[in-house]
Parts: C-alpha cells; sequence; structure tokens
C-alpha cells in the first residue's frame, strides 16, 4: 500500500474483564480500501478488540484514531454513532417489519430524494436492484446479507467492522458474497477491519492478516508471508494440518531419517522441531533410480507403512507409521491415491518448505 495516513490507527490497545487480560497491547493500522483480518481462535480477543474500536467497549488503555483524529485516548472519547464506523455480523440484524429499501435508508440523513437515491445506489451495487418493496423475510440468507452489507455502506463509513459476517450461510453461497462485498468495500474506499477464525477466508479476503492469540497479535502480514514464514509452530498449526519431526541440533546441524537439517542459531545440544505440511511430503515412487547422492531439496527417503487412507476430492491424504520413531506422518497426494493398509513406501520432504523452531515454540 502506497504511504499515506491510515484510516485506522489502533496503538497499544488493552483490555482486562475481572483483572483477567482479554487484549493486550494491539496495534495495528488499515489504509484506505485496504482489508485487515483479525485471524484467531474463539476466545483469543478478536471480538473485544473490534467492540472497543466502535465503541461500544471502553478499552483500558491505549489509542484509536480515524483518519488520524483520535476518537479513544488522550484526545477524550468520541461516541460509537459519531465514529463514522459500519458495522456487519454473523446475524444480519435486518428490522423485519421495513423494507429492504427502508432497512437501507435506516441511518441516512438528508431529504428524501438524496436519501431515495443513495439506496437505489447501494441496492444495484449489490446487486439487488428491484428488491426495494421487498421485506427480509422474502429473502434468501445470501441476499439479507446483501442487504445488510448496503445499509452498512450507505451513511458512506470511513471504517467498516465485520465480525464473523459470512458463517451463517452455506457453503454454495458463501464464495461469491465474499467477493461481492470485497468488490464493494473497495469501490467505496473503506478500510476494513474482518474478524474471523477460518484461515481460508483471511486468505481469500485479506490484504493483510494479523494472527491473534491470548489476546495478543504474534504475527502480522500479507498472506503469503504468514502462511509461508509462520512465527511458530502453532502458526503453522493454525492455517493448515502439520507434521512435526523431533531432533537434537548439534554444530548447527539436526540430523533425522531424513538427513541433516540446517538449524542456525539454535544452542548445541537443544530440542528443535521439524514442520511441514502434508502437501509438501513426498512419496518416493522411484526410490530405486535415485543412487547414493539424493539432491540437497529432498534429503534422505525414510521408509513407513500406511495406516489409513482417504479420499478428499481434490486430494488424497494417506497416514504412514514410520519406522524409525513409530511417529505418524500424514502426505497430501493429488487426486484419487489409496494405497491399502500395511503397504511399505518411502517418503522424501521438501527441505525447503519445512520450518525449524525451538521444541515448544
Amino acid at each position: 500500500m502506497p504511504d499515506r495516513i491510515p484510516r485506522l490507527e489502533v496503538r497499544h490497545l488493552t483490555r482486562a474483564f475481572g483483572g483477567a487480560p482479554v487484549v493486550e497491547d494491539v496495534s495495528l493500522s488499515v489504509a484506505p480500501g485496504q482489508v485487515m483480518c483479525l485471524l484467531g481462535p474463539s476466545g483469543c480477543g478478536k471480538s473485544t478488540t473490534l467492540r472497543m474500536i466502535a465503541g461500544v467497549e471502553q478499552p483500558d488503555s491505549g489509542e484509536i484514531r480515524i483518519d488520524a483524529l483520535p476518537v479513544f485516548g488522550a484526545g477524550g472519547t468520541v461516541p460509537p454513532e459519531a465514529r463514522s464506523v459500519g458495522l456487519m455480523f454473523q446475524d444480519f440484524a435486518l428490522f423485519p417489519h421495513l423494507t429492504v429499501a427502508q432497512n437501507v435508508a435506516f441511518a441516512l440523513k438528508g431529504d428524501r430524494a438524496a436519501r431515495a437515491a443513495r439506496v437505489a445506489e447501494m441496492l444495484e451495487r449489490v446487486n439487488l436492484s428491484g428488491y426495494g418493496a421487498k421485506h427480509p423475510h422474502q429473502l434468501s440468507g445470501g441476499e439479507q446479507q446483501r442487504v445488510a452489507l448496503a445499509r452498512a455502506l450507505a451513511p458512506r463509513p470511513k471504517v467498516m467492522l465485520m465480525d464473523e459476517p459470512f458463517s451463517g450461510l452455506d457453503n454454495r453461497l458463501r464464495d461469491g458474497i465474499r467477493d461481492v462485498t470485497l468488490e464493494v468495500l473497495k469501490e467505496e474506499g473503506t478500510a476494513v477491519l474482518l474478524v474471523t477464525h477460518e484461515p481460508d477466508e483471511a486468505m481469500r479476503m485479506a490484504d493483510e492478516i494479523a494472527l491473534m492469540r491470548g489476546g495478543r497479535i504474534v504475527q502480522k502480514g500479507a498472506p503469503y508471508n504468514v502462511y509461508n514464514a509462520p512465527v511458530d509452530k502453532a502458526a503453522a498449526a493454525f492455517f493448515s494440518d502439520i507434521n512435526v519431526i523431533r531432533g537434537t541440533s548439534r554444530g548447527a546441524l539436526t540430523d533425522t531419517p531424513f538427513g541433516a537439517f540446517l538449524t542456525p542459531g539454535q544452542t548445541d545440544g537443544a530440542a528443535v522441531e521439524i514442520v511441514i505440511r502434508p502437501q509438501h511430503l513426498k512419496i518416493d515412487f522411484d526410490r530405486g533410480g535415485r543412487g547414493p547422492n539424493p539432491t540437497v531439496q529432498d534429503g534422505t527417503a525414510a521408509r513407513g507403512m500406511v495406516q489409513r487412507a482417504r479420499y478428499m476430492g481434490r486430494e488424497s491424504l494417506v497416514d504412514f507409521r514410520m519406522d524409525f520413531d513409530g511417529s505418524i506422518l500424514t502426505a497430501s497426494v493429488p487426486g484419487v491415491f489409496l494405497p491399502k493398509v500395511g503397504t511399505a513406501l518411502w517418503l522424501m520432504i521438501r527441505r525447503d518448505r519445512c520450518f525449524v523452531f525451538p521444541a515448544g515454540r
């Protein structure tokens, strides 16, 4: 994103309940037209952070700015209705007794003609032209979600806060609705902070991901970087299944059944964990032709016995009990691959796709 004043800026936000910290030292900034996802497990402080930015929850300390103007902190506190913040939640919260047009117009100000023009514009933007006279109960879940989006954007908020807004939709509709929502938000130049516990949703929608755990942001960056350079084992595991190979660092090297791994920066004798995702654990179908000098990238082959194989649609997952220590490693194979239980196969790992962490991190 080009250098410019953040539309939303949060500095060192903290909140505790009953003496127990729920949000600790959270800082982030979101530019106009940017989507940031607060990603993390339930109870990690995501929704509390959102409520504090909206003004419905009072922080214990910190600062919140919108377009560089303080709405909480040293400059005092601005009430929620004056913050130019839009809200979208899992339940669409449409007024059942109002029409679609009346729902969209609910927070609008100005004369009747101006309000009607903005309602018509927003309904067209979310592909619901002609639906203005309908009531919410006459709409599908996806249509209700688009009405909620139109209503939230109609007053032209500078910041849009979204708390699991798509989790109530079935999978068939979700991707399409997310794409429409993202397109409209970016066209409006709204800064978006989206709370989700689904990594796929964050990867699909976010320009930047802030990964939360235990009330803190533990990693922040573009989706590619957060996925491919996790800060620790838990961060890697949040985005996908992982395999863990354990060893001991000796002179910046760790011996494993897959060959020696470089583990620089680890104390001599320290326990380390080598993490690899199932899609990067490869079955060596031609082990006999490899010769005595395997490539540096692939290392040494290790044998395992098939424990289970299941077809998942686009891929097959195969669990192996490894000869070297009896541990279970899982490989992902594109398409259909369902070897019989007890089949012995040799496995290789992509060294350039492994992550090395101190044990316990």
